[in-house]
């Protein structure tokens, strides 16, 4: 093939903000890009089986949007304790 008849491959842009927001992960993507605080896809499942965490259920299928992730992370969240002065 010749110079001409071969393109040149253009890598394709990270996606923006607005774009993640429509992203759905599965649970070994959240587990492999550590967006939970489990080290094992099978306990992210079972966890959403009970209820435990929010995700959504497509079909069968286990996944989790940004705004899932966000309320998850938000259930794990710890207020600093604050002394009552005596």
């Amino acid at each position: 093939m010749t110079a001409k008849a071969t393109k040149t491959r253009t890598h394709p842009a990270r996606p923006t903000q607005d774009e993640a927001e429509f992203r759905r992960w599965t649970p070994q993507e959240v587990v492999d890009r550590q967006l939970l605080p489990y080290r094992s896809a099978r306990i992210v499942r079972e966890k959403c089986y009970r209820r435990e965490l929010f995700c959504h259920r497509d079909g069968g299928r286990i996944t989790f949007t940004a705004e899932d992730l966000r309320r998850n992370n938000e259930l794990g969240a710890q207020s600093p304790f604050d002394r009552a002065t005596a």
